[in-house]
């Protein structure tokens, strides 16, 4: 762990144990080290919701970071996985599979971007010992990419696809990110969505109503 610019940063080898875990404050930085798992709705729906077996045996042995992410990965000529970018994606839509899946896995650490719903942080991770790790920023793929030296192993990739399908990436120094929540329930962005949440109507007054045109948008904030 070091201090730098009043920035507490932490160098994690996976598993994260409990005492490590622990030290985590909002706001906090953390590269990771050791072995990173992608899970999202494809993989929570097949195992939480068909009822299929996690396809690792022992998965918290071997790593305990569950990384909501959309991986840009291609085949190279020996039939290997090379990986160019790791994307995040938002963590809010998986909200109703984490107390399952967390209690299922052993997961500690969930990294994504956006945050989870705030009550989450109170009833679903703190309880479990678990903390949330965000992205920096937007347009960061490549770089956390880099971070990644190897896949290990890919499961339901002919079915689910790249995006949605389990990998499990080897990965040194592979940050950074911030630390969100801790193992009390406080998170930064329940604190900042609540002091932004109080002024955000009066930024949108006067302007046109938006054009949707995806399937389930809304501009509703009560959806």
């Amino acid at each position: 762990m070091t201090s730098a610019n009043n920035l507490t940063t932490h160098h994690l080898t996976i598993p994260i144990q409990h005492e490590d875990i622990a030290k985590l404050k909002p706001g906090d930085i953390v590269f990771l080290e050791g072995v990173v798992y992608t899970a999202r709705e494809g993989v929570y729906d097949r195992v939480l919701g068909k009822g299929e077996a996690v396809p690792i045996e022992n998965l918290a042995e071997i790593s305990n970071v569950n990384f909501h992410c959309s991986p840009a990965a291609s085949v190279r000529e020996d039939g290997q996985y090379a990986i160019g970018g790791v994307t995040a994606t938002a963590s809010f839509r998986f909200s109703k599979w984490m107390a399952n899946w967390l209690d299922l896995t052993g997961t500690k650490v969930v990294i994504g971007k956006g945050g989870m719903p705030k009550e989450d942080y109170a009833s679903i991770l703190a309880p479990r010992q678990a903390v949330y790790l965000t992205t920096v920023g937007y347009g960061t793929g490549a770089l956390l990419g880099r971070g990644v030296i190897g896949v290990r192993d890919v499961f339901w990739i002919d079915d689910l696809g790249i995006a949605q399908a389990m990998w499990m990436f080897d990965v040194k120094a592979f940050g950074p990110f911030i630390v969100d929540s801790d193992l009390d329930g406080n998170s930064l962005f329940a604190s900042h969505n609540d002091a932004v949440a109080k002024n955000i109507n009066s930024l949108y007054a006067g302007l046109k109503a938006p054009a949707l045109s995806r399937y389930g948008e809304t501009d509703d904030r009560k959806d």
